[in-house]
């Protein structure tokens, strides 16, 4: 187990607890909290889910800007990941309702006002040459959207009247997949934020991976100069 560090703002950090093989924060953790917190008022009562929670890092931080109710609900199909938020919540006197299982599995009957999607969301031939994933597995398929497609097409009957959905769109990811199911089910599919980033060096060795993923239509980024550059992009769902 190690120590991390997660800004949320340039004073404020959390510090959190990671288990191996539980998945790291990044820019896009940071991207979809923010996301959140800027586009949802802070309201005392919300009942929030924290989907595919890792280290419970989305939950705690929305928790300590005030938008939870007296409990937060998360869920994920690691066992460590589990015992990993748990702890993190005690540490930073956050209640928790903590279910393990796959997707809306251990949620059954239940119903939310925001639901925040931080499922695995690339490419999982992107995820073998990163070092986003390792020793975490990541099963989304070539295309990086069959799990937020999954989450995407049964997330309305979780959520309350007016409830909404935040999920990240990562273009090592079959975008227009991802948006078309999300046009299917919410009458609003609105970008909140986007960011752009360069290529990781640890993986520029693998370029002839990304090409072939990129012809064949499963990933996409722009070449700008010589430098790769793809984004992240959070929208918000609702009807």
């Amino acid at each position: 187990m190690k120590k991390i560090k997660f800004s949320l703002s340039q004073d404020v950090s959390l510090d959190l607890h990671l288990i191996e093989g539980i998945f790291e924060p990044t820019g896009t953790t940071k991207l979809l909290i923010d996301s959140v917190t800027s586009s949802c008022k802070s309201e005392s009562g919300q009942k929030i889910l924290d989907l595919g929670a890792g280290c419970g890092v989305v939950g705690i931080s929305l928790c300590k800007q005030g938008f939870m109710g007296s409990t937060m609900f998360a869920s994920d199909l690691n066992n460590n990941s589990l015992q990993c938020m748990s702890l993190n919540a005690k540490e930073h006197q956050c209640e928790i309702i903590i279910r393990e299982g796959s997707i809306f599995e251990p949620w059954e009957g239940e119903k939310f006002d925001i639901i925040v999607d931080d499922i695995s969301g690339v490419s999982d031939k992107v995820a073998k040459i990163s070092d986003w994933f390792d020793s975490v597995p990541c099963n989304s398929g070539i295309g990086g959207d069959i799990l937020t497609n999954k989450v995407l097409s049964q997330s309305k009957d979780y959520l309350n009247d007016g409830g909404v959905i935040f999920f990240p769109v990562i273009s090592f990811s079959n975008v227009n997949s991802i948006l078309s199911v999300a046009s299917q089910y919410y009458e609003n599919v609105d970008c909140v934020s986007r960011m752009e980033w360069i290529l990781p060096q640890s993986m520029q060795d693998n370029l002839d991976v990304l090409k072939k993923l990129k012809k064949s239509g499963h990933i996409d980024y722009e070449d700008k100069f010589g430098t790769i550059v793809w984004y992240t992009e959070i929208y918000k769902a609702y009807n």
